[in-house]
């Protein structure tokens, strides 16, 4: 392995700020990073901020590097997950996402706190929402996460579209980009509050114009129609071709097709780049998902999670009106 640097100064301090500030890493605990080799340097540079100062902050800090997943949502080799469940905080800069694992919900229930950085690249470093206001972010998320726990419907509408959920008996989940208590976990960056409605009772019909896991940022936007719950249609195309063919995945099971998510971004800093982890934080956006939803309150376990963004939404909640075409109303 090469150990030389490749770190730059100001990407040095502002991972050991996240570390301090974001993971509220304390003395005597033990911080976990697991990486890929397509994150490697993400990984190293967190591991080279945090060992720098370890002996000061009487921290232990270790690196596990595991192979690449296939796609996102499948589970880490087992002494990885092992290892998450040990330490005190795990911080998952991968390629493909740990976040809807098993891995990560046992982890947590042991009191690891678990931060997963899907996809992160050194420049979602350097701008966008790792650079926001937490302290903001935090308040927005926990306000809006408040909303959808005591919710019982959610509607949204886009340019003549109309897609309903019913979200009775699900709790609201915060992602706020801050983790301070025994078993809080979430991504970052972040700024997201998010649900699991119930997998049976989606209806209608939506677009998904920012980007989608699996393709990445869309060029022409894509058309999803759910019958209970269900996935059943996906129409659109870019240059790669039919964007049912891209996503075939969500079409192997049932599970893999059902309505997995409802999430609102309120990051106001998050730039849409066609990485996920950035772009569902996108302030006054929505974003659906299909697959596994067992980490946060659903009842389903998939091969994957793929999250789609919608841009400029309307949305209501138990019908009052929350986002106007992009713009809170709250």
């Amino acid at each position: 392995m090469n150990t030389e640097p490749i770190l730059e100064t100001d990407l040095f301090a502002r991972a050991l700020s996240i570390v301090e500030t974001n993971l509220s890493l304390q003395p005597g605990e033990t911080l976990l990073i697991v990486t890929d080799e397509p994150t490697r340097p993400i990984g190293r540079l967190f591991y080279e901020a945090a060992e720098a100062v370890a002996a000061q902050r009487n921290w232990t800090v270790l690196l596990v590097v595991m192979p690449e997943g296939k796609i996102n949502g499948e589970e880490p080799p087992q002494p990885v997950a092992a290892a998450m469940a040990a330490a005190d905080v795990a911080l998952c800069a991968t390629q493909k996402s740990l976040t809807h694992t098993s891995a990560r919900i046992n982890a947590a229930a042991q009191g690891t706190r678990v931060v997963t950085m899907p996809g992160i690249t050194l420049d979602m470093l350097r701008d966008g929402a790792a650079c926001a206001n937490y302290a903001e972010v935090e308040q927005r998320t926990l306000n809006l996460t408040q909303r959808l726990d005591a919710a019982q419907t959610a509607r949204i509408e886009k340019d003549g579209h109309v897609l309903t959920l019913d979200l009775s008996g699900r709790p609201g989940v915060p992602s706020p980009g801050v983790y301070r208590t025994p078993g809080a976990c979430g991504n970052f960056p972040s700024g997201e509050a998010y649900i699991a409605p119930l997998e049976t009772a989606a209806n209608g019909t939506m677009i998904i114009d920012g980007s989608m896991v699996g393709i990445g940022k869309l060029t022409a936007p894509m058309t999803v129609t759910l019958e209970s719950g269900q996935l059943v249609n996906v129409e659109g195309e870019d240059e790669n071709g039919l964007y049912a063919d891209q996503l075939e995945v969500l079409f192997r099971r049932p599970e893999n097709a059902t309505i997995a998510e409802l999430g609102i971004g309120t990051n106001e800093r998050a730039l849409l780049c066609g990485i996920i982890l950035e772009d569902e934080k996108l302030y006054g956006t929505v974003h659906i998902a299909f697959g596994t939803n067992t980490s946060f309150g659903g009842v389903t376990k998939a091969d994957c999670h793929y999250d789609g963004i919608i841009l400029k939404p309307t949305l209501y909640l138990d019908d009052e009106l929350i986002i106007d075409q992009g713009e809170f109303v709250i």
